[in-house]
């Protein structure tokens, strides 16, 4: 602290200098003493070691010649370090040059001396992949920095027509969303496109998560030898930034301005505090299935702020009502069509056979361990969205999948069936909504000789969902809208199939079941008899139905999207000892009621035929 005695303007020139020099004198003998000690040291390290010390060295079974005090004590210190002593290991691996964080750090400071002497560096050579998706300019203004740089090639970049075009689609979109089958090439695919915006992107940190943070530096940072490590070869370098792994990039791609892309993990409920606190430009996704609903709103939320947002996601095919499509991608692609989500949507569904990196040998091999008519295959093979665990109608939901048919019959043929007086009954089913369910209804065509059921219509209502005939919003099914909802049901059959033979409904709702009554009199159909359905047990109900199909017994117009819906999503209770269908909002068991009440009553005969 300044004081009288040492405030320079109270002292004269002639005290000032010889303080100066006193000082001077002090600080050079300073650096002597210190220099005088590190020779000193250096010289008691270089000193020759004794007798006894070599008999312990040729034990060990290393010649002594020409060993030191410096060698002995790195000998002391492995043999501490394998005892368990961590300074010592540290020591160890210090001394040797494997310091991970020192190397990196010597590496960026011989990549910064060549950069500023002018000396080339060698970096990845991007040129071709570059050119072949944007264009010669695009790799031009990648290099319009002026240092002279090392073009080499090592990621050797081949890709089918539909990924090129994906990519290419990627600059002008904001949401850019892959999805498909294991091994189609997706998440390589964001990698380059993500790299490429990397370059001249204004912000500075962005996001790359996975299911873990190992995951996400494995399948980003890594990919393979495709990754973003791989693509930013010299001008890059791992890191950590608040508790995250993280890559720092820095070099002729993005004309020297430092990117930071911050790794983490985002599968578990309290994966978002990783990434609270920073603002992000971009967000690359791998297996966004995989990642808890905190991470993904949180991760919205610190991209918010960003100059150029842009969001990659990829993920192989879900259960068709998993939360990932209905709160996010399906409501994307949904205003996307009508023309009201801003910013861009870029999607693609790729499968095993749109990755030409497979050699058509291994891609054989890898189709050889599925069954063709699984849902594994339909899933993990072409990339289709289906339920693979608990399937309770596991035929039928392989077939819809795969969209083979093998079920459907052409309206046209059943109509004529009914016409003709193949069909001899003509049932619907009706089963009642409440607590979030929907109110369904269901046709179904009985055969002579109950030979085939035929399924020939399905409608289900649910309030917040969307008349499928007429396009419009429900909002609220009450007792009169459904009358009209019914109504015309019973109409169209009439209408298509000539007519309808009785109806059964659910038994819990009697007032409704009134109210249908009186409208089928008031609209001249009081000869059409509605009745109590059976509601036997539902396991028979549903060994019926798969005995059925597996038999090719049993056959859906086209319009009956509902039910090959719910049949798709049907699955048992995993928290059940029982057999029992899951009930839980996630499938729809209302459709399937409504199915099985239509037939029900004659399940005896079919089973009998």
């Amino acid at each position: 602290m300044a004081n009288e005695q040492n405030l320079v303007q109270n002292r004269t020139r002639a005290e000032a200098e010889e303080l100066s020099r006193k000082g001077g004198i002090a600080s050079g003998r300073a650096r002597r003493q210190k220099r005088d000690l590190r020779e000193s040291m250096r010289k008691i390290l270089e000193l020759g070691i004794s007798p006894r010390q070599k008999e312990q060295l040729e034990e060990l079974g290393i010649n002594s010649e020409g060993w030191s005090l410096g060698d002995v004590m790195n000998i002391m210190a492995v043999q501490t370090a394998m005892k368990g002593n961590v300074s010592a290991m540290a020591y160890c691996r210090d001394t040797a040059g494997y310091n991970p964080e020192l190397q990196l750090r010597e590496a960026q400071f011989e990549y910064d001396k060549k950069q500023k002497s002018g000396e080339g560096v060698e970096i990845e050579d991007l040129s071709d992949i570059i050119e072949k998706i944007w264009g010669y300019d695009q790799w031009l203004a990648m290099l319009n920095d002026g240092i002279p740089v090392l073009l080499t090639k090592q990621v050797p970049y081949v890709f089918a027509d539909v990924h090129l075009e994906y990519i290419r689609k990627c600059q002008d979109n904001m949401y850019n969303i892959l999805e498909g089958a294991v091994r189609s090439g997706k998440t390589v695919d964001h990698v380059l496109a993500f790299a490429k915006e990397l370059c001249d992107t204004p912000d500075k940190f962005h996001l790359a998560t996975g299911s873990t943070m190992a995951n996400a530096k494995l399948n980003i940072g890594d990919a393979n030898g495709f990754g973003l490590e791989h693509i930013f070869r010299g001008q890059c370098r791992w890191t950590s930034y608040k508790d995250n792994d993280a890559l720092a990039i820095r070099g002729p791609y993005t004309n020297f301005k430092e990117k930071i892309v911050i790794f983490a993990g985002g599968g578990s409920s309290a994966s978002y505090q990783k990434i609270r606190g920073n603002s992000y430009g971009m967000w690359i996704a791998t297996e966004i299935n995989l990642h808890h609903d905190n991470t993904i709103k949180e991760a919205f939320n610190r991209t918010i702020a960003s100059h150029r947002r842009k969001i990659f996601w990829d993920l192989n095919p879900e259960h068709p009502k998993a939360a990932i499509y209905v709160n996010y991608i399906d409501k994307y692609a949904e205003k996307a069509e009508k023309g009201i989500l801003k910013g861009g949507y870029n999607y693609a569904h790729m499968t095993l056979f749109d990755n030409i990196n497979i050699t058509e040998e291994r891609r054989e091999e890898i189709i050889s361990q599925y069954d063709p008519d699984s849902i594994w295959y339909i899933r993990d093979i072409l990339g289709k969205r289906s339920i693979a665990d608990g399937l309770i109608y596991t035929k039928l939901a392989t077939s819809i999948a795969a969209k083979d048919g093998r079920f459907r019959i052409p309206k046209e043929i059943a109509q004529a069936m009914a016409q003709k007086g193949e069909i001899m009954r003509i049932n619907i089913g009706v089963d009642f909504g409440g607590n979030g369910s929907g109110h369904a209804f269901v046709a179904s065509g009985i055969t002579q000789g109950f030979d085939k059921l035929v399924v020939l219509k399905s409608r289900r209502y649910v309030e917040g969902g969307f008349d499928p005939d007429s396009g419009e919003k429900i909002l609220d099914v009450d007792p009169k809208k459904l009358d009209k909802l019914f109504i015309r049901f019973v109409e169209m059959i009439i209408a298509e199939f000539g007519y309808v033979t009785k109806v059964y409904a659910d038994s819990a709702e009697q007032v409704l079941i009134r109210g249908f009554k009186t409208a089928l009199a008031k609209n001249g159909m009081g000869n059409i008899k509605i009745v109590n359905a059976a509601k036997g047990k539902i396991t028979d109900r549903i060994f019926a139905t798969t005995s059925l199909a597996a038999q090719g017994r049993l056959a859906m117009t086209d319009d009956c999207e509902s039910l090959e819906e719910a049949f798709s999503m049907a699955v048992w209770d995993p928290k059940s000892l029982k057999l029992d269908r899951l009930d839980d909002g996630t499938s729809d068991i209302d459709t399937l009621d409504a199915f099985e009440y239509s037939w029900e009553r004659d399940i005896g005969k079919y089973i009998r035929k």
